[in-house]
């Protein structure tokens, strides 16, 4: 069918994020693993494209989503929505902006939204200024992000210096006036010539605000949250129809393995948790990789029974992950440990693996890589904005739950493997 809604994602936890969450209306969402080779066949409702550039030079980001777009486009899809972290992961040298500023310019378009709150995540904007829980952005573990460290709450602040065109702000005193109201002030900040525009949200309802008064935006950007609604109105207007069968969940071996690279201090508290109930785990050390490569964690694997659901894991504490850039650089810090776990992930899948669960958005990437997926099938949520996925790899049918590194509760690798077990 026609695609009505085509979006693009900076990393592929991001793009099962906002699938999930699109999935949740019982609408067909197809979610593709880098931009296809292929011109558009049995397209879906609600198409996602799921690239790996949220720490991509600028350059390379842009080409990247201009070739999703384009791909899109011939898709059908009249709309469309750029979707990044509900933490804005971007430095000032980061390229949220630029992508947009360059989806904005193919589109012929003068103003989009920024949105990337979650509440159901505890991602909240207040006055321009991101909120993860109750501690602004610059004062959470995000601060301390290998990567990208936020060392500024304010979006506005973060966004101007990555842009060319004014940067201005929808107040949560707006967007609790309604729709109408919402639609005034964006139409007054174009007027102004305000081309890029931060929105409060607080709750849920102001998502649904959001959504309703930006709905025929050509493009939206944000976290998965704002763009949840949108089925839903689609539905109401009769743009789409819910024809989609709920995806069907295959027949799978019980066998497991769990893969987790992020180092974020709500991972690092799941693989506590995960192996205080007795489970076999494995921590690998980049500069032990580095010298040795990933054989000892291989032949750790190898004499595990993967009925167990082993754990392997770089996580580490901010401390740790520090000396080890130290010593390596952070960019090549980060590649050994991908590198490792997909290595690990392709020896258990052909062990018999059949569930695999992958903390961390770049070893998402790297390990959906290495098992040679271009298309998942989206089912049920282990939590909000992480759904169990089903996709072809090396001539197996598996399920694959990608994770970004801040979602889930403690007990997240359990409930994942428990929800799946019992669905």
């Amino acid at each position: 069918m026609t695609t009505v809604l085509g979006a693009i994602a900076d990393d592929f936890t991001g793009a099962t994020d906002l699938a999930g969450l699109l999935a949740r209306s019982g609408v067909r969402v197809s979610l593709r693993i880098g931009v296809p080779d292929a011109p558009p066949s049995d397209t879906a409702a609600f198409e996602v494209i799921a690239l790996k550039s949220r720490t991509a030079p600028v350059a390379e980001a842009v080409v990247q989503a201009r070739a999703a777009l384009a791909w899109l486009q011939s898709a059908g899809a009249q709309r469309f929505f750029w979707k990044y972290c509900s933490t804005f992961d971007s430095t000032s040298e980061g390229n949220i902006g630029p992508v947009a500023e360059a989806l904005m310019a193919e589109l012929g378009t003068d103003q989009t939204i920024y949105c990337p709150a979650f509440p159901e995540n505890g991602r909240a904007i207040f006055m321009g200024n991101l909120f993860v829980g109750r501690q602004p952005l610059a004062e959470s573990p995000m601060k301390d992000h290998p990567l990208t460290p936020m060392r500024d709450s304010n979006l506005m602040r973060l966004l101007a210096p990555q842009v060319t065109r004014p940067v201005g702000l929808a107040d949560r005193l707006t967007v609790a006036q309604g729709a109408p109201a919402l639609r005034a002030e964006l139409a007054r900040l174009r007027a102004e010539g305000t081309a890029h525009v931060v929105v409060d949200a607080v709750a849920h309802s102001d998502l649904e605000t959001i959504a309703e008064a930006c709905r025929d935006m050509v493009l939206m950007t944000g976290g998965s949250a704002v763009a949840m609604p949108l089925p839903g109105l689609y539905l109401a207007d009769g743009t789409l129809s819910a024809d989609a069968e709920p995806t069907p969940r295959p027949d799978l071996a019980p066998d497991a393995v769990l893969l987790s690279g992020s180092c974020s201090a709500m991972t690092n508290a799941q693989v506590a948790a995960y192996l205080a109930t007795g489970a076999p785990g494995y921590r690998l050390d980049p500069l032990h990789l580095a010298e040795d490569g990933p054989h000892a964690a291989l032949n750790w694997l190898a004499a595990q029974s993967l009925s167990k659901a082993p754990l392997v894991y770089a996580t580490a504490e901010p401390a740790s992950v520090k000396a080890a850039q130290a010593r390596l650089g952070a960019a090549r810090a980060g590649e050994i440990v991908e590198e490792a776990l997909a290595a690990l992930a392709l020896a258990a899948r052909d062990r018999g693996a059949r569930r695999v669960v992958v903390a961390g958005g770049e070893t998402s990437g790297a390990v959906t890589k290495a098992l040679g997926v271009s298309q998942l099938d989206i089912g049920q949520e282990i939590a909000p904005g992480v759904p169990w996925t089903f996709c072809d790899s090396g001539g197996h049918r598996i399920a694959l739950a990608l994770k970004s590194g801040n979602f889930g509760a403690e007990s997240f690798f359990t409930d994942a493997l428990d929800r799946l077990a019992a669905s």
